[in-house]
């Protein structure tokens, strides 16, 4: 084979080579991408379940709390697509709570109920409807004091969300002088940005914030670009591809909840209670 045919081939090769190489970064290393649905933990969901594990094994009772708003307060809002974080905080906290094993009181969503409550105050809600008409005390009575109240509740925002913290990147382009020769381009990016979130846990009957916690997560962003061109006189081509990889921005959110979650529900006993079941879940053992 000669020279030139050997130089017009060694580049392509290098570059399809480096661009094959590339492509399994944008799938997570631990097979994150997956075809079908699945359970969906986050680093601290373990931390969690330890808690409801612990709070059996000693046989302790756990408050009952309920969820209020935990509003994205970032004001970060694309024009095309709409916010730019989750609008679920609270969903992803009654899922931490009851991952604890913490009894939850429903008051983020009470439409429900209201129109039961509705209903049976007008006599017309009845847990056996087939007999309707057969008795006149054939429907659901209410008793004062039926609806359970909450010893404490959570509420909070997510008040950060701040893009490149940190950016480099390097860009690179070799090949032959001639106009019509072979080229080849490479190049690499990475890019740091943060999300924050802010809880607080308050006392239902006193109204007294018990405690508070803030917490932020960094996601890293990484791209790659590589290209080739090259031609004759009476013919050219181009070709391209590339790989681009991010955290994902609400997965982190759903992090951070879970994470202040815990800190919240730990402050509620002794600190030997608890002990290593952060270590267990940060660790992976």
């Amino acid at each position: 084979m000669s020279r030139p045919i050997v130089r017009h081939l060694a580049l392509p090769m290098v570059l399809l080579g480096l661009m094959a190489a590339a492509g399994p970064a944008a799938a997570a290393s631990d097979g994150a991408v997956r075809p079908g649905p699945g359970a969906n933990p986050t680093t601290y969901t373990p931390a969690l379940t330890c808690m409801a594990e612990r709070d059996r094994a000693l046989g302790l009772r756990a408050p009952r709390l309920a969820v209020g708003r935990i509003s994205d307060l970032t004001g970060r809002v694309d024009f095309d697509t709409g916010a730019r974080v989750s609008q679920g905080a609270s969903l992803f906290a009654i899922t931490a709570l009851g991952r604890a094993g913490t009894p939850v009181v429903e008051r983020l969503d009470n439409s429900v109920s209201q129109i039961e409550l509705d209903y049976a105050q007008r006599h017309l809600l009845s847990d056996t409807p087939e007999r309707a008409g057969q008795s006149p005390e054939n429907f659901r009575p209410i008793f004062a004091g039926q609806v359970a109240g909450s010893d404490y509740f959570i509420v909070g925002g997510i008040t950060e969300l701040n893009y490149n913290l940190q950016s480099s990147g390097i860009s690179v382009q070799v090949g032959e002088a001639a106009l019509t020769g072979l080229r080849g381009r490479a190049g690499a990016s990475d890019y740091v940005m943060n999300v924050a979130v802010d809880l607080r846990l308050v006392d239902s009957r006193s109204q007294i914030v018990s405690s508070s916690v803030s917490f932020q997560k960094q996601l890293v962003g990484r791209e790659m670009n590589l290209g080739l061109t090259g031609g004759s006189d009476t013919v050219g081509g181009v070709l391209s591809g590339g790989t681009q990889s991010v955290e994902p921005l609400q997965a982190a959110v759903r992090t951070l909840v879970e994470r202040g979650v815990y800190e919240l529900l730990a402050g509620l006993r002794s600190p030997d209670v608890y002990a290593g079941c952060l270590e267990r879940a940060e660790t992976g053992r």
